[in-house]
């Protein structure tokens, strides 16, 4: 563990030194390098070297140790220091070498990067700041690659060597809004927001955060914050639909089980809401063991009536539910959860977890493919159209049910769920839903989803929609 402050503490290595006047019996660190460093007490603890100063505790890698001196003679001037101690050479790599070096062949050198570690551990003059900058440049490039995983672990590394650096902690906190992860984004917002008050994307991003979970009035005053210190037509936009949301569910009424919170409007039975969230329990289990996730923070749902769901989505009139981050559904009309209401919630809900898992970046196809798979739909009532529209090359190809069906006409809307579903429904019978599975962690894993159906299934998308075609013949028949 890096110190916190230890900058500081060096660049005034006098008074750290007079820290030590008086110690008698006090154990020496003797570095490969040279350097001794006189300690309280030292300890091994696995691959570190921990020690204890009048300062704290701190830590070595036991890789740079040379040999531990006990009970040596009694540290008790500054000048003593001195002779032990030659004084180090500044770090002699610049800001430009240090992102040079770090990324090499398209890759992470980590052997550099344990060099800025060893030098910030030995006390090099900027070496701090240099390892923090190294590891940053390594997580930015892994979330260029879409390895959000590797790119957290060296951005939390990062922070070890600067924890007040705000474009790393903000940086931080938007990695784990990538993964929904909405408590863990706000307490590093929390930490940027006491060394940069006045900048705008800290509250931008906790309005994101606020409004994942479900805190709508903290996401509106978050966002209304960072406009007043910076114009940005992204934050009016999300200001503009939280606003609504909230100005709508002002009268709703709350309720919350183990994985979601829920708000429904007061023409909605007490009665039909507790039921939704049983029948939303059930179904996330399912979905869960299906799927082998589970969802890092509650799921928002909003039970509306017709016109208010209408009002506030502005989807088409063929859209009978819709999932932007929380489900929105229309209930008006219900007093009990119908087979269909039950159909719709378990959909939209799966939405939920293949955009989780994905970090939002699985296309249309794969996201209401899996959804109308996980609910229970399959291909028979459909199979003999499709394959009409196949054989006649008239359908959209994988490639164009990637983005968003908005546009589409409702008779172009209903292939594309119908080949979406048939898609998927091929690779889970033939090699069960794992394969599925493997291809949103490809996904997650910044691969194209033509990539990520490569690597699993050994397929382009056009041997994939061919397979889907012989799938639909020898299941359905003609």
């Amino acid at each position: 563990m890096i110190p916190r402050n230890c900058l500081a503490r060096l660049a005034a290595c006098a008074i750290w030194m007079m820290c030590f006047a008086g110690i008698s019996g006090a154990d020496t660190i003797v570095l490969k390098n040279g350097r001794r460093i006189s300690a309280l007490s030292v300890m091994t603890v696995g691959d570190k070297v921990q020690y204890e100063t009048p300062s704290g505790t701190l830590m070595l890698p036991k890789s740079i140790v040379d040999h531990i001196e006990s009970g040596g003679m009694p540290v008790n001037a500054a000048s003593s220091l001195a002779m032990t101690q030659p004084p180090l050479a500044p770090l002699t790599f610049s800001d430009e070498e240090i992102s040079q070096n770090t990324i090499r062949n398209d890759a992470v050198d980590r052997s550099f990067l344990g060099k800025l570690e060893t030098d910030a551990a030995s006390g090099r003059k900027n070496a701090q700041q240099a390892a923090a900058l190294g590891h940053h440049v390594a997580a930015k490039f892994e979330m260029g690659r879409g390895e959000i995983d590797r790119a957290i672990d060296d951005e939390r590394t990062a922070l070890r060597f600067a924890p007040e650096e705000p474009p790393l902690l903000m940086n931080l906190a938007y990695m784990h809004l990538k993964r929904s992860e909405f408590r863990e984004s706000l307490e590093y917002l929390e930490r940027a927001r006491r060394v940069a008050a006045n900048d705008p994307e800290v509250p931008k991003l906790a309005g994101w955060a606020y409004y994942g979970l479900n805190k709508v009035d903290q996401a509106v005053a978050e966002w209304k914050q960072s406009l007043a210190i910076r114009a940005d037509p992204e934050v009016e936009a999300a200001l503009a639909k939280a606003e609504r949301d909230k100005k709508e569910e002002e009268s709703y009424k709350e309720n919350e089980s183990r994985h979601f919170t829920l708000r429904y409007s007061g023409a909605a039975e007490p009665e039909l809401a507790r039921e939704v969230l049983r029948t939303l329990e059930a179904h996330y289990e399912a979905i869960s063991s299906e799927l082998n996730f589970t969802t890092p923070e509650p799921v928002g749902v909003i039970l509306y009536t017709r016109e208010a769901f209408t009002d506030i989505t502005n989807a088409p009139s063929w859209v009978g539910a819709l999932n932007d981050g929380r489900l929105r559904v229309p209930v008006q009309g219900l007093a009990s959860v119908t087979p269909e209401l039950s159909r719709v919630l378990k959909h939209e809900l799966t939405h939920s977890f293949v955009e989780q898992m994905t970090h939002a970046k699985a296309p249309t196809w794969v996201h209401e493919g899996i959804a109308q798979w996980m609910e229970g739909k399959r291909s028979d009532g459909n199979a003999a159209a499709l394959l009409q529209i196949y054989d006649a090359k008239q359908g959209a190809t994988l490639s164009q049910l990637e983005s968003s069906w908005m546009h589409f006409t409702p008779s172009a809307v209903d292939f594309a769920y119908a080949w979406s579903l048939a898609t998927i429904e091929a690779i889970a019978a033939t090699n069960g839903i794992g394969d599925v599975v493997r291809i949103l962690d490809h996904i997650a894993a910044g691969e194209t989803t033509e990539t990520a159906v490569q690597n699993v299934l050994r397929q382009n998308y056009e041997e994939l929609t061919e397979f889907t075609a012989d799938y639909l013949r020898k299941r359905y028949g003609r």
